[in-house]
């Protein structure tokens, strides 16, 4: 989605009026300031329900509140000011659920968020943050780790500057609509396929993953041939795997006779049996519609699917759901089970309260370019380093567009 997408769906699809009075009192400190953030545009992660809705944390009014649902660890509230502003205060009024480590940040496109206070010691009541520095379009308060066993909550997000404020606006049915596709996690059809084009940026130096089912070669990284669109290998039997339930579905096909040698190759980087036909074999099985279904189908079933759901378990978005499912594809989901032990002896994991989602995630990430590191084959780490940590850095927890990162010197974009 493009920034100009994403401000219009902001920006018309999920605002608020309030025409009633400011409630809750400002300091005589703050006289200097503009009240930016009073009945602007709102989303939020998730609510509770309706009568906890973004809006209420804007809205002037010090007993009504926005509350998130339990889910992942991080939760977010996002404010529109309208256009950029400078930002030099911001106050939150905690309700019972509050934070005890959060930032509030600045964007200009709702993707790369720049931090203007951050905290591990969160105890709820009122925050006042003052000499604030920095400029954005849209403010977040994002939460990373619970102070509570329940979710977030706030009853007032008030956000300061220089100003002038943009005007109050009314709300839409856009709203719901806007936040869920910005919350989403990869199982959503557009995050998946930013995650598919991702993998294939680093598997096959392209983002257009539908054009690598007919790709076979020997990289010869131990493995044997590597082929299709996640490089599914003969020495690792996720190759022999896709043979098997493509002859499955298709009994008569052009790789269906060299079955048993790719049993015997299992486990080896040996093409005994497979050459040296074995290549244009693949080649032009490639070109059945059913070939091409079985790898998207066994793609999902052995590394998509399970990764997803490990993340999801643990608390992660879909940035930590998309560093888990490169890391299954990688090394398969035996694999990422290790380098997630790995990390546990560093870092928590987000869910049920025990960690911060940002320090599991870089303990993740350095667990995964560790273990890449004893492979000769894996010791370009860029798919990490100037990819997900980049996404990292920018504490974009929701892979949203658009994104840029650089694998093996190459830059990729995806708006």
């Amino acid at each position: 989605m493009s920034f100009r997408a994403k401000a219009i769906a902001l920006g018309t699809g999920i605002a608020a009026v309030c025409t009633v009075p400011l409630v809750i009192s400002v300091t005589a400190d703050a006289a200097p300031d503009v009240l930016l953030s009073k009945g602007r545009p709102v989303v939020a992660s998730t609510v509770t329900d309706a009568a906890h809705d973004a809006a209420k944390a804007v809205d002037g009014f010090a007993n009504t509140s926005w509350a998130a649902a339990l889910g992942p660890a991080s939760q977010w509230l996002i404010v529109d000011l309208g256009q950029t502003q400078d930002v030099t205060r911001v106050r939150l009024h905690w309700a019972g659920g509050y934070a005890k480590a959060y930032r509030i940040q600045v964007s200009d496109d709702v993707s790369a968020w720049r931090d203007l206070y951050a905290t591990t010691d969160g105890d709820g009541g009122t925050d006042d943050l003052k000499k604030l520095a920095g400029a954005g379009r849209y403010l977040r308060v994002l939460g990373t780790q619970r102070g509570t066993p329940q979710g977030y909550s706030l009853y007032e997000v008030q956000t300061y500057g220089p100003g002038p404020a943009a005007p109050a606006t009314k709300t839409t049915a856009g709203a719901s609509a806007a936040a869920a596709q910005l919350a989403a996690g990869l199982h959503d059809p557009k995050k998946k396929a930013s995650a598919l084009a991702l993998v294939s940026s680093a598997e096959n130096s392209t983002l257009d993953w539908r054009g690598e089912y007919d790709y076979l070669e020997d990289l010869h990284d131990g493995r044997g041939y590597t082929g299709g669109i996640v490089g599914f290998t003969s020495g690792t039997s996720d190759m022999l795997a896709l043979v098997t339930e493509y002859t499955r579905r298709s009994p008569g096909n052009r790789l269906a006779p060299y079955l048993p040698a790719l049993r015997a190759v299992d486990g080896s980087d040996s093409h005994a049996g497979l050459d040296p036909g074995y290549p244009a074999a693949w080649k032009a099985a490639a070109a059945d519609p059913v070939f091409r279904k079985t790898q998207e189908d066994e793609r999902d079933r052995m590394y998509f699917d399970p990764s997803v759901a490990l993340a999801t378990a643990d608390g992660l978005r879909a940035l930590g759901q998309f560093a888990y499912y490169d890391a299954a594809v990688m090394h398969g989901m035996s694999g990422l089970r290790e380098i997630r032990a790995a990390a546990l002896r560093k870092a928590q994991v987000p869910k049920d309260q025990t960690g911060d989602e940002i320090v599991w995630l870089n303990a993740f990430l350095n667990a995964r370019v560790a273990e890449m590191r004893t492979e000769p084959a894996h010791r370009d780490v860029s798919r990490v380093e100037t990819a997900q940590r980049t996404f990292l850095r920018a504490t974009n927890l929701d892979l949203n567009t658009p994104l840029t990162w650089k694998v093996y010197g190459e830059t990729f974009t995806i708006r």
